[in-house]
């Protein structure tokens, strides 16, 4: 029988006090049995003893005799080995020490060319195109890449200087980009450098394959883009780092264009001692004769 009054209601508040505080004693009783189920469950292994008499039946073609292991060293061997035949080749090593000193400065401008943009027009004071650009200069390019088929050309003979060229090109491109204080003029120079860069790379990933057999093309490209991106790394401590020199946007471009040209002048000089030997091989009596037997 209930008792009116005071007594009643605090008897009420009590139950209700008494009921909630049941409710989480409940409710971790089902999760935790839940998960003692799936451990003892996922410890279960009824099929293991049956397992290795299984993989060694008749038409597995297995058996249980253990392979040597494979010795370590000699792997080494075999790797440093094909790492000094595939790069005592000129014309391989010529295009891979270019792939990895563009592909470092090309990451370079890739990466803070937002940043020489943003000094040169501040986006909160005019309406920016960045990604405009970024997806025009990848089309470009790809037509670009498209159009190499086409270029009838000796590599062999001309290469270095092309790449000279070319590298001198994208240095004049990142040069006016960083000095010229147009916006419009610093997207098309982005634009003509990502072009040239795709280009040159598709025709240098070509001549380095060509150079190769199948099984060497993961050895050198990816030894090529190692090199890219330590050098990528030292570039960027040195210039862009606050422990380096921490220089400004527009000097580190400058660092930038000036590194361009200097692949530009190292792959002339080469370019010139390549052609040199070649114009004295055809002028040797010797191998004149040789060429007319053959």
């Amino acid at each position: 029988m209930d008792v009116p009054g005071p007594v009643s209601r605090r008897a009420a508040a009590a139950a209700v006090l008494l009921r909630t505080a049941r409710v989480p004693r409940e409710c971790w009783f089902l999760p935790t049995a839940l998960l003692c189920a799936y451990g003892f469950f996922a410890s279960l292994r009824p099929s293991e003893p049956f397992l290795t008499p299984y993989l060694l039946g008749p038409d597995k073609n297995l058996n249980e005799t253990e392979e040597p292991k494979p010795d370590r060293l000699l792997v080494l061997k075999v790797l440093w080995n094909d790492f000094l035949m595939c790069y005592s080749s000129r014309p391989l090593l010529c295009w891979s020490v270019w792939w990895a000193l563009s592909t470092c400065g090309y990451f370079q401008v890739v990466n803070y060319t937002q940043g020489l943009w943003e000094k040169v027009m501040p986006s909160r004071y005019a309406a920016i195109y960045n990604g405009g650009v970024e997806a025009v200069s990848t089309l470009l390019g790809a037509v670009a890449v498209f159009a190499v088929g086409y270029i009838k050309i000796s590599w062999s003979t001309w290469g270095e200087m092309t790449l000279s060229l070319f590298s001198l090109l994208i240095a004049a491109a990142v040069y006016i980009m960083d000095t010229v204080g147009n916006i419009w003029v610093c997207y098309a120079s982005y634009v003509v450098f990502r072009i040239i860069y795709m280009l040159l790379i598709t025709i240098a990933t070509f001549q380095i394959a060509a150079n190769l057999s199948m099984e060497r093309y993961a050895l050198v490209f990816g030894v090529n883009t190692f090199i890219a991106l330590a050098l990528q790394t030292l570039l960027t401590l040195i210039v862009v780092d606050a422990s380096g020199l921490g220089l400004e946007i527009t000097t580190q471009f400058l660092i930038y264009a000036g590194y361009f040209a200097l692949i530009a002048v190292v792959f002339l000089a080469s370019g010139a001692v390549s052609i040199m030997k070649k114009c004295r091989k055809l002028e040797d009596p010797e191998s004149s004769s040789q060429v007319t037997a053959s």
